[in-house]
């Protein structure tokens, strides 16, 4: 087993943010390409990248799980975060712990999303006593809504995301949820 690591996957590491982690962090939240499904202002440069990891790493402190930093381990590669973390602004599913990633388009394609949201999913479940997860996701990202139905999740309902106006095409989203 390699350090430095707080569970596994079959390819993956599950770890804490490191310092080295903010220029790919940063390259991969500023990329129109991945971030296509976010409105401009969820954008990150670098100093906003920066604050986003902070923000990591305060949520483990506080909660004991987060939006974790994600290795590919035969290359230890960073690929970007998949995690959980809770949600932190009002909406009718909360509170609730909600499961996210985003991973480096170099990464696409190989099911890295899934088999870490599983693996998210169990470790979450064995090591906390809460039991429903959420995601959340606009309704024109199909790939991640692909991902919820894959790890197990159910469709819950269609509902415009509280923290966006609902003029913006990325307004409506699609909400899941799962259950230990």
């Amino acid at each position: 087993m390699q350090e430095g690591y707080l569970f596994f996957s079959e390819r993956l590491g599950f770890r804490l943010w490191k310092e080295t982690d903010l220029k790919i962090y940063t390259e991969l939240s500023s990329d129109p390409e991945v971030m296509r499904f976010f409105p401009q202002e969820f954008w990150l440069d670098e100093r906003s990248a920066k604050l986003s990891i902070s923000g990591f790493q305060k949520h483990y402190r506080e909660y004991g799980f987060t939006y974790f930093a994600v290795d590919k381990l035969d290359t230890a590669d960073f690929i970007g975060f998949i995690g959980v973390k809770t949600i932190s602004y009002d909406a009718f599913f909360a509170p609730a712990v909600d499961i996210g990633w985003r991973l480096h388009k170099d990464f696409w394609g190989n099911g890295y999303a899934t088999e870490g949201a599983k693996r998210t999913l169990a470790w979450f479940f064995e090591n906390f006593d809460l039991d429903r997860i959420v995601s959340m996701t606009p309704e024109k990202n199909i790939p991640s809504e692909n991902v919820m139905i894959k790890i197990g999740m159910n469709k819950i309902e269609t509902f415009n995301h509280p923290l966006l106006v609902t003029e913006d095409p990325l307004s409506k989203h699609v909400l899941y949820e799962i259950k230990k």
